[in-house]
């Protein structure tokens, strides 16, 4: 039965590829397990220093830290963190989707923009669309450490500073839940400052130990750094929940497809052994 050989063949390459998958969503399963303790690990101090930090842009320091300038905006720079594999739905998709939209309206406006990338599929995104790529890092692993990108962090700082971008942001992936997971932009240079702290208005400042200079050269060093690990650490957080998700629903789909299939198989083996059963018959009564 050529037909039925055929289905088999089939339901066997399925059932094959549905093993794949439920080993791959099970892998999923445990690294997001510890990337989501690393990530919820991360999050207090990130949340701290960037409060700490937007008290600083209401404050009259008596130093001006060239980081906390605030100038019209012609260049803007970008730290895009995306995975190094796929496999994870349409998570790189839909955060290069929210960046091309916010790239177009800057064009639009006759404001250029520079890209750092983090990962393979955004370096290979902003090649393949010709953007200016400043910088980029890829194959960091399941546990990314902070050192890995200070590299392109140093890159759009001094470009900060020396004028050439007027604004810095970090595009990536937020956490929300195991099924949700939504691009996130935040602007880290200028500084945007707490409007919901009333206790923070007025003319004020820290008191600083040993200088305002040596305190703000440091601290905001580091607010950057924190900042753009924290992007990298929820976005590697979301890229296992959503391989996680893909290939259940992966398994699923090919569970389905192995019903079908199985059904397909049944009938066509169901009219094989009646056809053969009439051919008996038929020719018994010739006989």
């Amino acid at each position: 039965m050529a037909v039925g050989k055929e289905i088999r063949t089939k339901i066997a390459s399925i059932k094959n590829t549905q093993k794949i998958t439920r080993a791959m969503e099970m892998v999923a399963a445990s690294k997001m397990r510890k990337t989501k303790d690393r990530m919820q690990a991360t999050r207090p101090y990130s949340k701290k220093i960037s409060q700490i930090i937007s008290h600083l842009a209401l404050a009259n320091p008596e130093y001006k830290h060239p980081l906390m300038a605030n100038r019209p905006v012609k260049r803007i720079g970008l730290i895009v963190i995306s995975s190094d594999r796929g496999l994870c739905g349409g998570l790189n998709a839909n955060l290069f989707r929210k960046v091309l939209i916010e790239m177009q309206q800057w064009q639009n406006e006759g404001i250029e923009v520079d890209v750092c990338s983090v990962g393979s599929k955004a370096a290979s995104f902003f090649s393949m669309i010709k953007a200016n790529l400043r910088g980029q890092v890829s194959k960091l692993g399941d546990t990314p450490r902070q050192i890995d990108v200070l590299g392109i962090i140093k890159i759009m700082m001094d470009s900060f500073t020396a004028g050439e971008i007027d604004r810095l942001y970090v595009v990536n992936n937020e956490f929300v839940n195991t099924m949700t997971q939504r691009p996130d932009m935040q602007q880290l240079l200028p500084v945007i400052a707490a409007e919901k702290d009333e206790e923070y208005r007025g003319h004020w400042d820290y008191l600083y130990e040993p200088g305002a200079k040596e305190v703000l050269d440091h601290l905001l060093v580091r607010y950057i750094e924190s900042m753009v690990y924290q992007g990298l650490v929820e976005n590697n957080a979301c890229e296992q929940a959503a391989r996680m998700v893909a290939m259940k629903s992966a398994s699923d789909n090919a569970g389905n497809i192995i019903k079908e299939l199985q059904l397909v198989y049944n009938k066509a083996r169901q009219a094989a052994i009646t056809q053969e059963i009439s051919e008996i018959v038929a020719g018994a009564a010739a006989v």
